[in-house]
């Protein structure tokens, strides 16, 4: 089982840039706050409080909690939105979450980052702009949960994205195989991945379940 917890970045944020002198105050703030709420979730999961401290980083730079592995997180946020995923059924995740009105060189971004099979399913698609960003949070959803982040080049990786369906896997020589699942509401493009269990016992889809505030 999966649990994501979303919120509003105006309701994580109760400051904005204009109330700091300069941006990089802001985003102090901002990274403090958003630590702040990941920290509070994971402590009611665990029933007991977790600081800063008890974070540790992999080789690459993905976060994990120090003495609870077993635990694990991951989380985002756009510029309207945040989003933290937690599981203890699968020990490697990846969030990435988008705003539908965040504005891009779809086009330009779509030529340098998506697979040709991508390229070609969005052309096919009218480009649209709901498949762009569901190829988009897919792969950094999945790069996330590979713990390899942006280190395989983004158009060697053809996540099979599907204009129908809001779920798949994907597999890559570099990270393995990896599964995902898109989701789409309040206006933002949402995707969850792991890396793919060969175990019977967990073969199954698992439960999601999302908690919006």
């Amino acid at each position: 089982m999966m649990t994501i917890f979303t919120y509003p970045l105006a309701q994580v944020l109760l400051k904005n840039k204009t109330d700091f002198t300069d941006i990089r105050s802001f985003n102090l703030y901002k990274k403090n706050e958003i630590y702040q709420l990941r920290n509070k979730h994971l402590s009611q999961i665990l029933n007991k409080e977790i600081l800063n401290e008890d974070f540790s980083v992999t080789e690459w730079g993905k976060p994990y909690l120090t003495h609870d592995e077993e635990l694990a997180f991951n989380h985002t946020h756009s510029q309207n939105n945040y989003a933290l995923a937690i599981s203890q059924s699968y020990a490697d995740i990846g969030i990435d979450v988008e705003d539908l009105t965040r504005q891009v060189r779809y086009e330009a971004l779509a030529k340098h980052a998506f697979h040709p099979n991508e390229l070609y399913v969005w052309q096919l698609s009218d480009y649209s702009k709901e498949y762009w960003f569901k190829v988009w949070t897919t792969k950094e959803a999945v790069l996330k949960a590979s713990g390899l982040g942006i280190r395989i080049s983004l158009n060697e990786l053809d996540t099979q994205v599907s204009l129908e369906q809001n779920m798949g896997q994907c597999h890559h020589a570099a990270i393995g195989t990896l599964q995902y699942q898109n989701f789409l509401f309040n206006n933002m493009m949402l995707t969850v991945a792991w890396v793919k269990c060969e175990s019977e016992s967990e073969k199954k889809w698992p439960n999601i379940e999302i908690v919006s505030h």
